[in-house]
């Protein structure tokens, strides 16, 4: 899951698609997180018209099934229909949602024992601690066939990684409704960021007696569904290219609500959805390429930072021999010899930053709500004399006066024009360098990547909750999404204390992983942070509050209205 959506970020975001966005699905873009703290166009008024937004979406629904939705789409309109344990807020912190307090957890960080508040589905029954427990076994069941569930609950969850590989009965899960309104779950390690998790969809409640009742037909359309969120689906035949939100009655916060209809239609162009917007017809448009340039100072655009990260990788081994890149200093030559700030402004200028480092800004907080990235700060920067004589080391060190390595990277038009920016300032600062250009589709350029049959790839990556280890995990020694055999002991010892002996102690967790940042940047340059991502959107003044999320669901409508429109 992670490696196809790591690929699917670099190849699609470099076309720049609208909203093409995932959580790990197969053909999108990275999440977008909100460019101010308290929401998108902050609210300073009371609603004061028609409570009827009217929205575009990018590609249309595959599913709302919680145990089957893995693309950015779906969990979209999950987590406006729906809702679990806790919420995003417009903060962006997790709150208790259909829990009715704060979790209580032990002392050794393995139990969590949550209060349900009164809820009710959309057709008037009660939400259950016992709709959890189903909802969880069906998307860790091997016959589920869920994408997500065992990615999310495989070593955090207690056995779900023995149920995910058919060893064990799902009915062995760590997690128990002692009562309709109590929920225990027991994990399998202390996991510091498991509350974020819990409003992510693949956790969502599910009501046992509904889906059973409909069967093959559940959420193959807005009838065959209940919901327990702000919002109800409706006029979706389950594979149209629009659809409607009204707001659920039956919702617990239901007097928070302000919005009465959501009408949504699929547009897959951004000149169409500009236009639809500048119409009046659409209260929201992304904005792309040479549109992103032309609109990037209007009045109404809104830049959305993402904390998704852009990086060159590295490949140190190739057909079972050691390349050029294997060495120390041909890796920290490169890092350090291509322009970061000119790439995003002129070449990308679509919102995206220069970024030297791999943890990304405004995403991972302390104890005390600091940025993890004022830790380290800026890491790998452009040095273009301290890139020369890096190069000049690892030249004398290889035995030769010149190198030909090639870059691995996409077909679209805006991919071949950073590419190209890359050739030009590698070989323009690294003297007796040659790098040639391999632009391949997607399909392509996945199998060459798995194979480790490339020399530098253009990589990304997008996090599905809220911790440094999501970025960091990727690379360890051997695992998965590794594929280009960078191995450090002291960096796999590092990110295996965060999960272990350092799991309770934030801390020095926290120092464990920056430390781990520095070792994979400045000492080994194992990669080459590039650009943190960033889009441009178009949104009238009058939509307020929109909930914009750096990871799990891209938005959240629940407290969004409109105020002032003339």
């Amino acid at each position: 899951m992670k490696r196809n959506k790591m690929l699917l970020l670099m190849a699609l975001s470099l076309v720049l698609s609208v909203v093409l966005a995932a959580c790990g699905g197969k053909d999108e873009a990275p999440n977008k997180s909100g460019s101010n703290a308290t929401g998108q166009n902050e609210g300073t008024g009371e609603p004061d018209a028609e409570q009827v937004l009217n929205l575009i979406e990018g590609a249309t629904i595959p599913s709302v099934d919680s145990a089957i939705v893995e693309d950015q789409v779906g969990f979209n309109v999950l987590n406006n229909v729906n809702e679990g344990l806790y919420r995003l807020n417009l903060e962006n912190v997790a709150e208790p949602a259909i829990a009715a307090e704060e979790a209580v957890v032990s002392e050794d960080g393995l139990t969590y024992t949550f209060k349900l508040r009164d809820a009710k589905w959309s057709d008037g029954s009660e939400v259950t601690a016992h709709d959890f427990v189903f909802a969880w076994q069906r998307a860790i069941d091997p016959d589920t066939g869920s994408p997500y569930g065992p990615f999310m609950m495989s070593g955090v969850v207690k056995n779900a990684t023995a149920i995910s590989e058919g060893k064990m009965d799902k009915s062995e899960l760590g997690i128990v409704a002692e009562d309709d309104k109590t929920l225990v779950v027991t994990l399998e390690r202390p996991v510091p960021y498991f509350l974020s998790l819990m409003s992510f969809g693949t956790f969502y409640p599910q009501k046992e007696e509904f889906v059973t009742d409909k069967g093959d037909a559940y959420a193959a359309n807005s009838d065959n569904l209940l919901y327990n969120g702000p919002f109800i689906l409706t006029e979706w035949d389950g594979t149209g290219d629009s659809w409607v939100y009204k707001k659920n009655e039956n919702y617990w916060d239901a007097e928070n609500v302000k919005l009465d209809t959501i009408n949504v239609d699929v547009v897959k162009d951004s000149a169409t959805a500009v236009k639809l917007y500048n119409d009046g017809k659409k209260d929201r448009a992304g904005v792309s390429g040479d549109l992103a340039l032309q609109y990037a100072g209007h009045a109404e655009a809104v830049v959305e930072p993402d904390t998704s990260i852009f990086f060159l990788k590295f490949n140190q081994m190739k057909d079972g021999k050691e390349t050029p890149l294997a060495n120390e200093n041909i890796r920290k030559a490169i890092a350090k010899s291509f322009q970061k700030e000119d790439l995003a402004d002129v070449v990308l200028a679509n919102g995206s930053s220069a970024a030297n480092f791999i943890v990304p800004k405004e995403f991972a907080f302390d104890e005390n709500g600091n940025d993890f990235r004022d830790m380290n700060g800026d890491l790998l920067v452009y040095d273009t004399e301290e890139a020369k004589d890096y190069w000049q080391k690892g030249l004398d060190e290889l035995g030769v006066s010149n190198l030909e390595l090639e870059i691995l990277g996409g077909d679209s038009e805006l991919s071949k024009k950073m590419d190209e920016y890359f050739k030009d300032q590698l070989e323009s600062n690294l003297k007796g360098l040659k790098i040639k250009l391999k632009e391949v589709p997607f399909s392509v350029r996945l199998e060459l990547e798995t194979n480790q049959d490339y020399d530098i790839e253009v990589s990304g990556w997008g996090p599905d909750f809220q911790d440094p280890i999501s970025f960091m995990d990727m690379f360890v020694t051997n695992v998965t999404n590794n594929l280009m055999s960078y191995s450090n002991s002291e960096y796999d010892a590092l990110i295996s204390s965060t999960k272990d002996e350092l799991a309770l102690d934030p801390k020095a967790r926290y120092e464990a992983f920056a430390k781990a940042e520095k070792i994979l940047l400045e000492d080994d340059a194992a990669i080459a942070p590039i650009y943190q991502k960033g889009s441009i959107q178009l949104q009238k003044p009058y939509f307020k509050d929109l909930g914009v999320h750096p990871f799990g669901a891209d938005y959240s409508y629940k407290w969004a209205y409109i105020s002032g429109k003339k």
